[in-house]
Formats: C-alpha cells, structure tokens, sequence
C-alpha cells in the first residue's frame, strides 16, 4: 500500500526542483502543498533557494503557519501567504509564491493578464493586489497574517493574483495542476509581452477561455506536462531521491558495509601474491 503522505511530500520537492529549471523560481519564491490526511496542516520546506530543497527540509504547519513540532532552522518569512489561502479556500491544496522575470511587468505596470493562447487559459482571471493600500509603506514582504489573509481575500474564487511591484501567487487543486497553471502562466504573461509589443493582442474570448481551461486541466494534459517537465529536471540533474539525502545516505553507508562479492576477494588476493613476488 503506497505512502500517501511520503508520495506527497516527494511530489512537492520535484514540483519546486521543476519551477526552478523552468526559471519561474530563482533563489526566492517558495512551493507548498496541504496535508493529505489533515486540512488543517500544511508542507513547505525551510527557508532556503527552492533549487536546493531536500525532502529533509520539508516542515509541517499549522493554518496558522505555525511549526507542528519544533525545529532549529528558519522558516519562509512570507508562510502566512500559503497559511492564509488555505484557511479561505478548502478547495486549494497547493500554492506557489513567486517573482519569474515573464510575470513581474504586469505586477509593475497594472497591466490586465489575459489568456492569450490555449494552455495560457487556465490562468483564468487574475485579480491584482497592493499591499500598500491596505498596509502603507512595508518592506514588500508578506509577513503578517492580517497581510495574508488580506492577499488570500483578493485572490477570492480565482487562481492566480498579482501583488503590485513584488510577483504573483498561484493556487491549484493539488501539485501537478499548480505547476500546469504556474508554468503555463508565466510562458502566457512571456508571450502576452511579446505580442504587446507588436501592437496587437488577439486574446481568447470567455467562452474559448473556460472551454479550453477545463480540456487542459484534465488528468491526461496535466500528467502529460508533469512528465516531460520531469524528464527536463532528470536531464539536468536535479531530481531528487525518494525519500531524501538521508536514504542516499543509508543507501551508501549499506553499500560500504556489504561483503565484497567472490570474484573481488580473489582479484585482491592475487594483486597482494604478485606484490610479496
């Protein structure tokens, strides 16, 4: 019978490792995703560049963002992002928090992402959010629960929100749709400049939006995507081992123990008989 909750929290540092090669993660933003068996906790790793998350790194906490148990090491400051989402919408089981380069123009300028090619449609409507209206002057951080919960409450029934000069944060049912409208949003937002640019942006209409969103966020498109996205995280070395460092390490320190096999004892035998020689 599988692990749950280890399958889980496996899923959750590939889905960081796959944002941070698809360059919608650098050394900030952070991933996270409900508890399996109790909605009223969630997993997020500590406070490190998502590239590097570990499955050792993963802590749970309370909707309160909260240490279920004690720890030694620091958290993300901007937790009460995920915490608070939580909290407002049950059907939210993932959140991602980030700052990718192909996003950040429109939180700078206030300008409406729309979808503007078929994958780019799950992005749906996306609200915008400034701290400074409800907060004042901050240091841009997200760091207080009424700060939180006030991004949670302009995020509303939608699945993306963009907070004004800082990035975006994104919702999902579970990981892999999370990652599908992560990614998938930010190559929008890329293409969305780009056709800016020309002069001219042909976007798709509400019904052709709502259509096509819920065709891509079936199991067989989300998986497909989930594959390959895997596949470039393999290929350049970042996957990470089921159940972290510390099985590759158990793994190791098994191997150096294990008696060497017959032929080797008798391959060093006759390399020391040729030495005595």
């Amino acid at each position: 019978m599988p692990d749950v909750i280890a399958e889980t929290l496996h899923e959750l540092i590939v889905a960081t490792r796959i944002l941070a090669n698809e360059k919608v993660l650098d050394a900030f933003g952070h991933v996270s995703v409900r508890h399996p068996r109790d909605p009223q906790r969630y997993f997020i790793p500590r406070h490190r560049a998502p590239e590097l998350a570990e499955m050792s790194d993963l802590v749970e906490l309370t909707l309160n963002s909260e240490p279920v148990r004690p720890i030694e090491f620091r958290l993300y400051s901007e937790k009460v992002i995920h915490g608070e989402i939580y909290k407002a919408r049950p059907d939210v089981n993932a959140v991602c928090h980030h700052h990718a380069h192909t996003v950040l123009p429109f939180a700078i300028s206030g300008q409406q992402i729309v979808p503007d090619f078929h994958l780019g449609a799950v992005v749906g409507h996306v609200p915008f959010w400034d701290q400074r209206d409800e907060f004042g002057d901050t240091n841009m951080l997200v760091v207080k629960p009424e700060e939180g919960a006030s991004l949670a409450r302009a995020l509303g029934p939608n699945w993306m929100v963009l907070m004004r000069r800082h990035g975006a944060t994104v919702a999902g049912t579970g990981i892999r749709e999370l990652i599908f409208r992560t990614v998938f949003g930010s190559d929008n937002c890329k293409l969305l400049s780009q056709a800016m640019a020309m002069g001219r942006v042909d976007s798709l209409s509400p019904g052709e939006a709502k259509l096509t969103s819920a065709h891509q966020l079936r199991p067989p498109s989300t998986n497909r995507a989930w594959d390959y996205w895997v596949r470039r995280v393999e290929k350049a070395g970042l996957m990470p081992a089921k159940g972290g460092r510390e099985a590759s390490a158990k793994s190791g320190a098994a191997s150096a123990k294990r008696p060497a096999p017959k032929s080797a004892k008798k391959s060093a035998a006759k390399g020391r008989s040729k030495k005595r020689r």
